[in-house]
């Protein structure tokens, strides 16, 4: 199978230079874009060339501190504006962000490094979550009931949870803060976002696009840094912040969760990944072979999501890995803004680095590298679309997040041997089973210890959907009606008989 785009003509560097010059490149703080307090600044770089693509600047503590002041002071009078009110600001966004998807698409190839075609999906995906959110604004009920003795009423209301700090990663510049903002904001919640450093600039023309759309200073603020330590640390121990929402890695991920116990911080985590790709000997073989390309190829491997364990039943194997090697061996890897281009580089050196002792350790462990397996030559970090066959239960590679365009794949007798294998990970995120019986399907999803599960589908991730994992993959849930619950507090109150004389 071979993925043929549409071919488009490259984009000038005009483009790209007029489109970075749109950018904020300050701190948004109370509705004001500013300089860092001490003046200090990053670069962000484009992965597909090392160059430097613009300088932001680099908040400090002391800002972090500002931005919460901010978020504090229009807590109490944003969380009494009409649920009707926020909704239509969010509608107002996704519009805006469906007027200006050409723009976010650029800017995401430029600093993430994803084609322009897949860019284009993620602001179709990111610009979801407004429109989501902006319908659940207005439907996130409470509940009136008489008890069950008869004696008193019970109200049951969803109150904001307050001032949030929210983190998001480097891979989904734009899904992973509307997919954190949204809710924040259809729940009457102020917020201090704290963009990765790596790819801080399409969250910085989205904190405008809602300005534009209409939220109210101080309920969204932006904090861009070098360091993350110096964001968090201060954040995080101040009283007067409510709950921390973050996603990346778990070792990052459990120390956050560390320090917000100590405020008793309601916490959402969405963390690391080891999906399993399970391919039963009744599939259909050509639509495994699709589903694998795009639970694998998303974002070129990096996502927490992407399927990390090929797990494929004895009898075909064989032809399973003849078809995916083949698939993946026909794409073309290029700068995202190239006509053409299929998979872009990884996001930095060292993440390059990672991938490729990942897969040596698994050839020299037996593995065969059926397609691929080495590094780019060149500049950016840019690494070859590559199928592992053959590879040894026990390999490191598959118990790690690759976070790369590279495929192990592995073999297992039974329908048991395939759940003791998949369940064999700390992590809990996502799955994928393929397989023409239903009934297996099931029963599969029964045992299989995942968040998330996607029979014969390689990509699941709906605005609609609650994502999140178990085990070490984190807690809570993002999309779905249970996104909103995450930004609110229960209250009931008990209510004397109005009956009773």
């Amino acid at each position: 199978m071979t993925v043929t785009p549409a071919l488009s003509p490259a984009v000038s560097p005009e483009r790209e230079a007029q489109l970075l010059s749109t950018v904020p490149t300050g701190l948004l703080i109370n509705g004001e874009w500013r300089d860092a307090s001490d003046g200090g600044t990053f670069g962000v770089h484009d992965p597909a060339t090392g160059k430097v693509l613009a300088t932001l600047a680099s908040a400090t503590s002391d800002d972090a501190v500002a931005a919460l002041d901010a978020a504090d002071a229009v807590q109490a009078s944003w969380a009494r504006t009409a649920p009707r009110d926020r909704a239509e600001i969010l509608r107002r966004a996704f519009d805006l962000v469906t007027e200006r998807a050409e723009d976010f698409a650029l800017l995401m190839t430029l600093e993430m490094g994803k084609p322009l075609a897949e860019a284009r999906g993620e602001v179709t995906y990111g610009a979801e979550f407004l429109r989501w959110f902006s319908e659940e604004a207005v439907r996130d009920h409470g509940r009136y009931l008489t008890t069950p003795e008869g004696k008193n009423k019970i109200l049951v209301q969803h109150k904001p949870v307050g001032p949030c700090l929210l983190i998001t990663p480097w891979n989904f510049p734009l899904a992973m803060a509307t997919r954190k903002v949204a809710p924040a904001v259809a729940a009457g919640c102020t917020m201090v976002l704290k963009p990765a450093k790596l790819t801080p600039l399409t969250a910085q023309l989205f904190a405008q696009t809602m300005l534009d759309a209409g939220l109210p200073a101080g309920v969204l603020n932006v904090v861009p840094s070098s360091s993350a330590s110096g964001i968090s640390g201060p954040l995080l121990a101040d009283p007067r912040l409510r709950k921390i929402s973050f996603t990346g890695s778990t070792p990052v991920g459990k120390r956050l969760m560390a320090d917000a116990a100590q405020n008793v911080l309601r916490t959402s985590m969405e963390l690391g990944g080891n999906a399993p790709f399970i391919v039963f000997d009744d599939a259909d073989l050509d639509k495994a072979v699709e589903g694998a390309m795009a639970a694998k190829m998303r974002n070129m491997g990096e996502a927490c999501t992407a399927a990390n364990r090929f797990l494929v039943q004895e009898s075909v194997a064989a032809e399973f890995t003849r078809r995916f090697a083949e698939a993946m061996g026909a794409l073309t890897t290029g700068r995202g803004t190239e006509p053409g281009t299929q998979v872009g580089p990884l996001i930095d050196g060292d993440a390059r680095d990672d991938v490729h002792a990942l897969v040596s350790a698994a050839v020299d462990a037996g593995a065969t590298a059926v397609t691929g397996g080495a590094p780019v030559k060149g500049a950016g970090y840019f690494y070859q679309p590559t199928v592992l066959g053959n590879v040894p239960n026990g390999a490191e590679i598959l118990g790690q997040e690759i976070f790369g365009p590279v495929a192990p794949v592995t073999t297992f007798a039974t329908e048991e041997d395939a759940i003791r294998l998949a369940n064999a990970s700390e992590y809990g995120l996502a799955s994928y089973v393929y397989s023409r019986d239903f009934n297996r399907l099931l029963r599969v999803a029964e045992q299989i210890e995942f968040g998330m599960v996607g029979f014969n589908a390689g990509v699941i991730s709906n605005a609609a959907a609650p994502f999140g994992g178990v085990k070490h993959s984190g807690l809570g849930r993002e999309g779905g009606s249970e996104g909103i619950a995450e930004y609110t507090t229960t209250q009931y109150i008990g209510i004397a008989d109005p009956y009773a004389n």
